[in-house]
C-alpha cells in the first residue's frame, strides 16, 4: 500500500482556532477544474442607480436622504439585528430554556458613492478609506460601555443574502462576544498560556516558510488558504506583525492591507471570471476593557462557488450532521488563487 499522502487519501485536518476537525477527500476531486466552467458576469451596473437606496442623494427605506457623499459613507442601518436601548432582562425556565436580552448597534457602510465597483475592482488608494473607517467606527463603537465586541463584515452577491448590489459591509456591535469568536478567543488564550507564543504569529511564519498555501503577501500583510479550510476558495488575512484590532494598525500597514485586499479579490473576480460572491469578516479582539495579548487580528473570507460561477458548495447532510468536509485540498485552492491575475477581467484590454 502506497504511503499516506494528503494530496491523496482521506484524512481529518484539525482547526487550532476552533477546536474542530475538517474531512478532506481529495480523491474525488483530483483535478476539480475540470468541470463546467460557465460565465456569469451578470449585466454590467450603472455608476449611480436611481432606485438604490444606497446611492448618493437617495432616499432610504427609512425615508431619509443619503448625502451627495464622495467617499465611504457610514450610516444607522434602517433595520438593524441589535438596538441599543433594549431593555435588561431575561428568562430562564430550569436550565434547558434560557434567554437574554442583548443590546447593541448596528451600521451600514457603503465602500464608495460608485454602484458598479466592488472591492476587487477598486484601486488599493480607493480602499484604503474603507480600511479607515473600518478603524475608526471599531473604536467608536467599542469605546460605548455595553459594547463588548464589534464585528466588522461583508455579505459580497445575492447568494450570500446581500439585499442591495451597491458594494457595502456592516459592523454589530454588541453586549457580548460572538459564539465564533468565543471560540477563537479561547483557543488562542490556552495556545498563549501553553507556549508562551501567539498562535497567530506562529502559524503565520509557519505558513509563509512553507509557501504552498499563501495567495499573496506584502511587507506587511499575507493572504493564504488555511491548513483547515472548509470553504472550496477560503482564504484568511493576516498582518505579519501581531495587532490586536484594526485600530492597532498604522498608516503603512493599512496601506499594506489595502494592496492585499485588492489583490485577494480580484483573483476571486478572475477564477470564474465573475463577480466572487463571499461572505467575509475581521475578527479582532473583544473592546471590554481587558487586554487580550493572545489576540491576533485576522479576516475570513468564506466563498461558495467550487467549479464556476454556477456550481456552489452548500453545508448539507454529512456536514450538518457529523462535521465539515471538502474535496479541494486547501493546497490546490491557493494554487489556483495565485494562477490568476491580479488585474481584474474587466479591466483586461482597457488599459
Amino acid at each position: 500500500m502506497a504511503p499516506f499522502q494528503l494530496a491523496d487519501h482521506p484524512h481529518r485536518r484539525w482547526n487550532p482556532l476552533t477546536g474542530e476537525w475538517l474531512l478532506v477527500s481529495p480523491h474525488r476531486a483530483k483535478r476539480p477544474w475540470q468541470g463546467q466552467v460557465e460565465k456569469a458576469g451578470g449585466a454590467a451596473r450603472p455608476a449611480h442607480d436611481p432606485a438604490c437606496y444606497l446611492c448618493p442623494g437617495n432616499l432610504r427605506a427609512n425615508g431619509e436622504r443619503n448625502p451627495a457623499y464622495a467617499s465611504t459613507y457610514v450610516f444607522d442601518n434602517d433595520f438593524a439585528a441589535l438596538l441599543p436601548d433594549t431593555p435588561s432582562g431575561a428568562v430562564e425556565k430550569g436550565e434547558l430554556l434560557v434567554a437574554q436580552a442583548e443590546r447593541g448597534l448596528c451600521r451600514v457602510i457603503c465602500f464608495s458613492p460608485r454602484h458598479d465597483l466592488s472591492l476587487a475592482e477598486m484601486s488599493a488608494e480607493a480602499i484604503l478609506p474603507v480600511i479607515d473607517v473600518w478603524a475608526a467606527q471599531t473604536a467608536e463603537l467599542g469605546a460605548l460601555s455595553f459594547v463588548n465586541y464589534v464585528q466588522v463584515f461583508e455579505n459580497k452577491g445575492a447568494v450570500m443574502g446581500c439585499s442591495n448590489p451597491h458594494p457595502h459591509g456592516q459592523l454589530w456591535a454588541s453586549e457580548h462576544v460572538p459564539g465564533e469568536v468565543a471560540k477563537e478567543l479561547g483557543a488562542q488564550r490556552d495556545h498563549l498560556a501553553r507556549t508562551g507564543e501567539c498562535l497567530l504569529c506562529t502559524y503565520v511564519a509557519q505558513e509563509l516558510a512553507a509557501g504552498e498555501r499563501i495567495v499573496c503577501a506584502n511587507e506587511h500583510f499575507v493572504a493564504l488558504v488555511p491548513f483547515w479550510a472548509v470553504w472550496p476558495f477560503e482564504a484568511m488575512v493576516l498582518p505579519r506583525a501581531h495587532a490586536a484590532s484594526l485600530p492597532a494598525l498604522g498608516t503603512d500597514a493599512r496601506r499594506g492591507l489595502a494592496d492585499i485586499l485588492q489583490r485577494l479579490t480580484a483573483r476571486y473576480d478572475n477564477l470564474f471570471e465573475t463577480s466572487f460572491p463571499y461572505s467575509m469578516g475581521w475578527h479582532q479582539a473583544p473592546c471590554d476593557e481587558t487586554d487580550h495579548p493572545e489576540w491576533h487580528l485576522h479576516a475570513h473570507f468564506y466563498p461558495p462557488l467550487l467549479r464556476s460561477a454556477t456550481v456552489k458548495k452548500f453545508m448539507v447532510g454529512y456536514e450538518m450532521l457529523g462535521n465539515p468536509q471538502r474535496d479541494i485540498t486547501a493546497e490546490t485552492a491557493a494554487e489556483r488563487l495565485r494562477a490568476q491575475a491580479e488585474v481584474h477581467y474587466s479591466l483586461v484590454g482597457a488599459r
